[in-house]
């Protein structure tokens, strides 16, 4: 019964939680400012999250499930949402990342996911997906900021990016927001577990322009591959297959700046950044 939707016949995790929240309050006998009193969020929040307007934080998802003892299910349906907000070429492929051991990435044009800023991964939605209502694309950065959480894991996946030296060059947002962009990538090379590499302009033509690539070796030695351009992509399992995209992300890697050079030149860069502020 939870699954039917009252307004248009159609079900999503996000209607779904707004309906369960808004019972738990109504059975609580809670106006939805007395429940904004308790939780500590604005009334306007919740409305709208009842409302499958908008996802709630995963801060906010604990606290309701604290609040209503709810044993996670808003955490769990939030989890649910997110996953919706994944294309589906690779929603099955990024549900993987948490079982990997190793995760190398090429991007030709981008800072890749895992690496960007919050602001930063807003004007890319809000360039790619121009037509999209503002909330919606809140919801993308929303989920694509929950998936970093991978690096805080007490033993986080070794994680090796390669990216081509115009996602550094071309600007993005404002300037302030590239700045922090630049320092996020020199604050997480600080990681042991993370190596940064620039593929130079000067290396002219390579194997994979236009598009990226992702690597994932799971915890059983399989590795598994995404392929993306800049609005579809294919995930491979073939052996043979990934045999032939790990040998290109070889190919790039040696035509790549050695790690210490990259990251002089992301600080001269960075350093560019403050001379034209």
């Amino acid at each position: 019964m939870e699954l039917n939707n009252e307004d248009d016949g159609r079900a999503t995790p996000r209607t779904v939680l707004g309906r369960r929240l808004r019972r738990l309050r109504e059975a609580a006998d809670l106006s939805q400012r007395a429940l904004a009193d308790k939780v500590g969020y604005p009334h306007t929040y919740l409305s709208r999250v009842e409302r499958g307007e908008q996802l709630p934080s995963q801060a906010l998802a604990q606290v309701l499930d604290d609040q209503f003892d709810a044993q996670g299910l808003f955490v769990e349906l939030l989890t649910m949402a997110q996953d919706t907000l994944i294309a589906n070429y690779s929603r099955e492929f990024v549900s993987k990342e948490g079982d990997s051991i190793r995760i190398q990435v090429f991007t030709s044009s981008v800072v890749p996911g895992l690496l960007q800023t919050e602001e930063y991964t807003r004007e890319l939605f809000r360039f790619g997906l121009p037509n999209e209502p503002s909330n919606e694309r809140e919801a993308r950065v929303a989920t694509r900021m929950s998936r970093q959480r991978i690096f805080d894991q007490a033993a986080p996946p070794y994680y090796w990016a390669i990216m081509d030296e115009a996602a550094l060059k071309r600007p993005m947002g404002s300037k302030g927001a590239m700045r922090e962009q630049l320092e996020r990538l020199l604050q997480a090379a600080e990681s042991p577990r993370i190596t940064l590499q620039i593929l130079p302009f000067e290396q002219g033509l390579y194997a994979m322009m236009g598009g990226s690539l992702t690597l994932l070796t799971l915890k059983d030695g399989a590795t598994v591959a995404l392929v993306e351009s800049f609005d579809s992509g294919d995930s491979v399992d073939s052996p043979q297959r990934v045999v032939e995209l790990v040998q290109r992300f070889d190919t790039v890697r040696s035509h790549a700046l050695p790690e210490h050079e990259s990251l002089d030149l992301i600080r001269s860069y960075l350093k560019g950044q403050a001379d034209e502020s």
